[in-house]
C-alpha cells in the first residue's frame, strides 16, 4: 500500500498529458472497445438497417462514460491485488499517477454523467439498463464475486452482456428475445475467453489470493470447462438464426467459425490431458477475433435486403 505521503508525492509529479493518460487507463480502453463493438451492431439489427446515426453516437459515448466509470472503480476497488500482480503492476493506483480520491470521484463523476448523457438522449429502458451495468459489475461481480468464488468471471461476463441490451432498447425502446439471445452469446463466450489469459497468469492471481478457476482447479478441469462454454457459446450464435431471422452471411459465419472456436478449445484441453503447454493464449487472441467477426457478420446480414 502506497502511503498518503509518497503518493502525493508521486502525483504532484505526473504531467498533464501523462494525468490524462492515466485517467484514461482507468477506464479500461481495451475492455471499452470490446463492449462498444459488440453495442453497435446489435443497433443496426434492432433497426434492421442503418439507426439514426445521432443515436448511435450517443449510445457510443454514453457506453464509453458507462463502462470507463465501471472500470474506474474496478481500479479502486482492486487496488490492493493490483500491486500484488504483475500484470497490473503499471495501473495508475499503483504506479501513484492517480490518488485514490481521484479515482472514485472521477468514476462517480462518470457514472452519474453517462446516467444523465443516456437520460437525455436515448429513454428510460438504455437509461436503467446502464445503471444497472455500472451496478453489477461493481457490486456484484467486483465486490462480491471476484474474491469469493472461482465461478466470478462466469458472472462477470453477465456485465458484459449488457452493452448489447442497451444498444437494442436505445433502437427500439423494448426488449425482445432477440437481444436475449444476444447476451447470452457474450455470457457464453467470456468463460472460454478469460480463464485462457487467467491461465497465462495464473501466479499473479495465485499470489493475489483471487481464487480464479485455473489457481483451484487443475488443469484438465479447467480444459473441460473451456470446451463445455465453447460448445454453449457456439449453440447460442445458432440459436440467433432462428430467434434472430438471421439470413446466409450470418449463418455461414457462425457455422464455421463456431467449428473454428470449438475445435480450439478442444486443442487446448487435449494439450492439458498429455501435460503439455495448453498454449493459453492462442484460443485467449482467437476468441477475440471470433467474437468481432460474429458481430460484423450481424452488421453486415442487418443491412442486406435478404
Amino acid at each position: 500500500m502506497i502511503s498518503s505521503e509518497s503518493g502525493t508525492t508521486a502525483v504532484s509529479k505526473v504531467g498533464f498529458k501523462r494525468k490524462v493518460a492515466a485517467y484514461v487507463s482507468l477506464t479500461k480502453p481495451r475492455v471499452m472497445e470490446l463492449l462498444l463493438a459488440v453495442t453497435v451492431p446489435t443497433m443496426f439489427l434492432a433497426q434492421e438497417g442503418i439507426p439514426n446515426l445521432w443515436l448511435v453516437l450517443a449510445v457510443l459515448i454514453g457506453g464509453m462514460m458507462s463502462a470507463g466509470s465501471a472500470g474506474a472503480f474496478n481500479c479502486y476497488i482492486d487496488r490492493d491485488i493490483d500491486r500484488l500482480m504483475n500484470r497490473t503492476k503499471g495501473r495508475p493506483l499503483v504506479t501513484g499517477e492517480v490518488s485514490d480520491r481521484e479515482a472514485i470521484v472521477f468514476a462517480w463523476v462518470l457514472a452519474v454523467v453517462s446516467t444523465l448523457w443516456f437520460w437525455l438522449f436515448t429513454n428510460l429502458l438504455a437509461t436503467s439498463l446502464s445503471v444497472s451495468a455500472i451496478a453489477f459489475y461493481v457490486i456484484i461481480y467486483s465486490l462480491v464475486l471476484k474474491r469469493r468464488t472461482p465461478q466470478n468471471i462466469v458472472w462477470g461476463g453477465a456485465a458484459g452482456g449488457f452493452p448489447v441490451l442497451i444498444g437494442w432498447a436505445a433502437v427500439t425502446g423494448s426488449l425482445t428475445w432477440t437481444p436475449v439471445v444476444l447476451f447470452m452469446i457474450i455470457f457464453l463466450w467470456t468463460p472460454p475467453h478469460y480463464w485462457p489469459l487467467s491461465w497465462r497468469y495464473r501466479e499473479d492471481y495465485k499470489n493475489a489470493n483471487v481464487p480464479m478457476l485455473t489457481v483451484v482447479r487443475g488443469r484438465v478441469t479447467v480444459g473441460l470447462q473451456i470446451v463445455l462454454y465453447a460448445w454453449a457459446t457456439f449453440a447460442a450464435t445458432l440459436l440467433l438464426v432462428p430467434i434472430g431471422n438471421m439470413g446466409w452471411v450470418y449463418s455461414a459465419v457462425a457455422l464455421v467459425s463456431g467449428v473454428w472456436f470449438v475445435v480450439e478449445s478442444h486443442l487446448l484441453y487435449s494439450r492439458a490431458l498429455r501435460h503439455e503447454d495448453p498454449k493459453p493464449m492462442r484460443l485467449f487472441h482467437f476468441s477475440n477475433g471470433y467474437l468481432s467477426l460474429i458481430f460484423l457478420a450481424i452488421a453486415i446480414d442487418a443491412l442486406l435486403p435478404f
